[in-house]
């Protein structure tokens, strides 16, 4: 076993330690009391072969009941204690990854896949939790059993008892056998549920697409197929247990009555006694469960070891982007002024840049607006404002000051970005609203909505504010869905709103609508993201975009009078809607 594994088990233990001594000690007293009671039988018998009286024999059993009582109590807890540090490490860890995952960037998990991260935290979360309470407890049970319960055996018949426990290897070579492949098999019925499981809730989300493109069957089929491998992975594990518990108690038996046969040649030369028989019997049985156990516990341990290297691998991923030691906070809002200096972006194992020297000037209170054709950088410049992204540092500036250097809390505090498509949680509509202000009061919520254009809507709805929208807001519209996170951004009362094509789908009317009621309501500086020019025409300012770089600037007038990327778009933009028009 590495060092580093056994540093990681220490490192889990170490806030526990003392209820885990109290376990052990808890552990040790059961086992001193295991080893006593047989040994009390065996003197109890032995004194009645010489006579006994009902009420001998009464005080005889109480007493060996106190015993079996008081040892039975103290299992309890142990039990209790040690499994307790497991489940408490499982929570603890479990909150530690799930407060670690949301410190990480928005593309760390597409990097990983959704489906590891949730493998990692759900299935090596538990194999850890036995590690650290099942198998610690398992090893020391085991360990003090036969430390105990030999030497007591030996000192009654050293031939009795090495003849008894010669069929043990046996016992732990078959449980090694058949405990590896119970392990696999109960990793492939996991995996099996796992993958219906998400056959489940894709399923669901789709449903809209399966009908539309009358796709039931074929999920049927799919789901038949998945749901069969589980039932054949459950199947085998069941065969597997089904044969392995029988013969272990077949190989106990047969130990049993080594035992007693030898026993029995013993007892005629009176080399032991009867009481000594009973607690030579007493003692097997007592040595056959952890010894059967034990192969199930290493297997155990070894995969608990596995899983904490691969939750610590999660936990040691480090954000590419973090606050630093030197990021300043904003104590106040901020007025609104935004500035690009020169600004480069590429992506990770890419020698093309997304971004290529763009530089601008933008007004506290301005409305301006960022076109261009698909895929010209215009989405990657809102996430570098927004710093969704890593961008080098005295390229952007928020105020003058380098947004590199401000504390991510509140550069996002002053920066409302707004995708196009904004994600809803399976909540109310209220709630959504005020997700980014979780006490916001019910005139706050109602004031973001209308600026949203979004309560003619809501007051269609038979619940208004408390509609359930659904997972990812199935139950809403496009427009409904977009005018909702617009309405969440405006609710933070940011100093900035950026909006990444989030009007893309409400028609142009709505949209001006929409901007007028934003500024009218508060003087916000609004970087409007779009690919419908008739919306950016009402902007006060225009920076067109193409193949990563600023190539004209201006206002709409004066763009569409000049040849260039704009004037292009417009005339492909005016004839598409003519086109519309006359269909």
């Amino acid at each position: 076993m590495s060092a580093l594994r056994l540093d990681l088990i220490r490192k889990y233990i170490k806030p526990h330690r003392r209820t885990l001594l109290l376990g052990a000690l808890s552990l040790l007293i059961v086992n001193l009391l295991s080893v006593a009671i047989p040994m009390e039988v065996k003197r109890i018998i032995d004194e009645l072969q010489g006579g006994f009286t009902f009420n001998i024999v009464l005080k005889k059993a109480a007493w060996l009941i106190v015993l079996a009582t008081s040892m039975a109590v103290v299992r309890l807890i142990s039990r209790q204690l040690v499994f307790g540090v497991g489940r408490q490490i499982e929570v603890n860890l479990r909150q530690r990854l799930f407060d670690h995952m949301l410190t990480q960037d928005s593309g760390w998990l597409q990097e990983i896949g959704s489906g590891e991260v949730i493998s990692r935290s759900t299935s090596d979360i538990e194999n850890i939790r036995r590690l650290l309470g099942f198998a610690i407890l398992s090893l020391t049970n085991t360990f003090l059993a036969y430390s105990f319960t030999l030497p007591a055996m030996l000192a009654i018949d050293p031939f009795m008892t090495i003849a008894a426990i010669s069929l043990y290897p046996l016992i732990l070579g078959i449980v090694g056998l058949f405990g590896g492949r119970m392990v696999r098999q109960r990793k492939s019925q996991q995996e099996a549920l796992s993958r219906l499981s998400e056959l489940i809730q894709e399923d669901l989300s789709g449903i809209s697409a399966i009908k539309i493109y009358a796709q039931e069957k074929s999920e049927q089929k799919a789901f038949e197929i998945l749901n069969n491998k589980y039932r054949d992975s459950a199947t085998n594990l069941a065969k597997t247990a089904s044969t392995l518990f029988p013969l272990l108690q077949g190989i106990s038996s047969v130990s049993l009555l080594l035992l007693i046969a030898i026993g029995s040649s013993r007892l005629d030369n009176n080399l032991i006694t009867i009481g000594g028989l009973v607690a030579l019997i007493l003692y097997v049985e007592r040595l056959v469960f952890p010894t059967a156990l034990l192969g199930f516990t290493l297997n155990t341990f070894q995969l608990g070891q596995v899983s904490l290297e691969r939750i610590e691998e999660l936990l040691n991923q480090e954000p590419l982007i973090k606050d630093t030691k030197d990021s300043v906070e904003f104590k106040e809002q901020a007025l609104g002024k935004l500035q690009a200096k020169n600004l480069f972006i590429k992506y990770q194992n890419s020698n093309k840049f997304i971004l290529e020297d763009v530089s601008f000037k933008i007004k506290p209170g301005e409305l301006v607006a960022i076109v261009g054709p698909v895929g010209c950088g215009k989405t990657t410049l809102a996430r570098a404002l927004g710093r969704m992204i890593e961008i080098s540092k005295g390229q952007l500036f928020l105020d003058d000051i380098d947004i590199v250097d401000i504390k991510l809390n509140d550069l996002r505090k002053n920066i409302a970005l707004v995708p196009q498509e904004g994600y809803l949680f399976t909540n109310t509509l209220s709630e959504n609203l005020r997700y980014g202000e979780p006490y916001a009061s019910q005139k706050r919520i109602e004031n973001s909505a209308e600026q949203a254009r979004l309560t003619d809507d809501i007051k269609g709805f038979p619940d208004g504010y408390k509609t359930l929208v659904g997972e990812r807001g199935i139950t809403l519209s496009g427009g409904q869905r977009q005018r909702t996170a617009l309405g969440r951004a405006l609710l933070v009362d940011a100093p900035i709103i950026v909006l990444d094509d989030a009007l893309a789908s409400v028609d142009n009317n709505t949209a001006a609508g929409i901007l007028d009621s934003i500024r009218n309501n508060r003087q916000r500086t609004i970087l409007m993201i779009s690919h419908q020019l008739s919306a950016a025409a009402a902007c006060e300012r225009i920076l067109v975009m193409d193949e990563g770089k600023i190539v004209q600037q201006g206002k709409h007038e004066d763009l569409i009078k000049s040849r260039g990327t704009y004037k292009s778009l417009w005339e492909r933009e005016q004839a598409e809607q003519e086109i519309k028009n006359t269909t």
